[in-house]
């Protein structure tokens, strides 16, 4: 048995490839509607908020006890 030998692609045959199953990958996809995507975008947005909140006050209370540590 003689082992199978591969052809070697050219750079502009890698591309087509890549593009081809990149586009064949893409159609797989299934796309959110419009009403999907804003209601995403709102939870991304609301949860943004709470995190931006809870890092606020955890470096706040942070920064007030390396305060009262550092007047000691």
């Amino acid at each position: 048995m003689s082992p199978k030998k591969k052809k070697k692609l050219t750079i502009t045959q890698k591309i087509q490839r890549f593009w081809r199953e990149t586009i064949g990958e893409l159609r797989k996809v299934t796309w959110p509607t419009p009403d999907e995507a804003w209601k995403m975008t709102r939870l991304v947005l609301v949860v943004m908020a709470l995190m931006s909140m809870i890092l606020g006050a955890l470096d706040f209370v942070f920064a007030q006890l390396i305060t009262l540590l550092v007047a000691i």
